[in-house]
């Protein structure tokens, strides 16, 4: 039992890693009043750029702050036009996905199939000797590490920094930020822009952690997995990371499934995380805690000066 099920749970953990990166991404882009929706095509972009990168320079660690750049590149589109233009967010949020699984479709086909450095899993010190919890937690490469404290800074930032606060209140009331004196516009842009770059990290792990290869479509509907999650999570860090881990372990029991021969249709199995995509969503909204939103998600607010 413990032979399947250490290896499954240490799968759903790598699984439910890049999931985390995009979940926080997009919260935080919400947190500041903006929907974003284009989760999926920044994903695709930030891990076709990592893989380039990384290919063209040998250095990982390069490919992996390139897929952040390229996050915050799309997000910066995404925020000009629905910040600055006043644009419909989900309108942008949809034309940001479609126009990066286009681009990325077109511009990998030559990459398809080839490998680029990337991060190997490691034992790490110490951690990965504890039964059980090291063999699940602490035998996995550096990025799944990185993600394990990414949600602790994302939980401080907001609770105990002056700017986070600042973009929350610009979430929640945009016109009393203005009135203390804050900077609504500016705060919204920072907002959208590091969150495409949390996204953008997401998107290098699918491609240097996950595969090590590009392969188009490569993404695989977890942008829109994370837009759920920030609902199912209640816009809190620590529920995103659970539920991520959620939907990992879906993914990873599917593969497995396959991977054991069962009868059951490989077209039903991969339609397993979405099926629960759905029902969190269902639940979400049956115990009516929408309240828990961004009061001014979603809606735009006029230029200042």
């Amino acid at each position: 039992m413990w032979e399947f099920l250490i290896p499954l749970f240490a799968a759903t953990v790598q699984s439910g890693t890049p999931i985390i990166y995009a979940t926080l991404g997009e919260m935080m882009t919400e947190k500041g009043g903006v929907l974003n929706l284009g989760v999926e095509g920044i994903l695709s972009v930030a891990a076709l750029a990592a893989f380039w990168t990384s290919m063209m320079t040998g250095s990982p660690w390069l490919g992996f702050l390139a897929g952040g750049i390229a996050g915050m590149g799309m997000g910066l589109i995404h925020a000009f036009v629905c910040i600055t233009c006043l644009g419909n967010q989900v309108v942008s949020g949809l034309a940001l996905t479609i126009l990066g699984l286009g681009l990325t479709n077109f511009l990998g086909v030559p990459f398809v199939g080839l490998p680029a450095p990337g991060f190997s899993p490691f034992d790490f010190p110490l951690l990965s000797q504890i039964p059980g919890i090291g063999d699940i937690f602490f035998k996995h490469d550096m990025l799944v590490y990185v993600s394990f404290i990414v949600p602790i800074i994302f939980w401080f930032f907001f609770k105990h920094t002056s700017l986070g606060m600042h973009v929350t209140a610009t979430g929640e009331m945009p016109a009393a930020a203005s009135a203390a004196g804050l900077k609504p516009i500016a705060l919204r842009y920072f907002a959208v822009v590091c969150g495409g770059f949390l996204i953008g990290l997401g998107g290098a792990y699918l491609s240097l952690a996950y595969t090590h290869l590009w392969t188009n479509g490569l993404a695989g509907g977890r942008g829109w997995i994370a837009v759920a999650l920030v609902i199912f999570a209640f816009w809190r860090p620590g529920r995103a990371v659970v539920g991520a881990y959620l939907f990992g372990g879906v993914m990873a029991f599917q593969l497995r499934l396959q991977a054991m021969g069962t009868n059951l249709p490989s077209s039903l199995l991969l339609m397993l995380p979405y099926v629960l995509t759905i029902l969190v969503l269902i639940l979400s909204a049956a115990r009516g805690r929408r309240i828990d939103a961004p009061a001014a998600l979603g809606t735009n607010i006029e230029p200042e000066g």
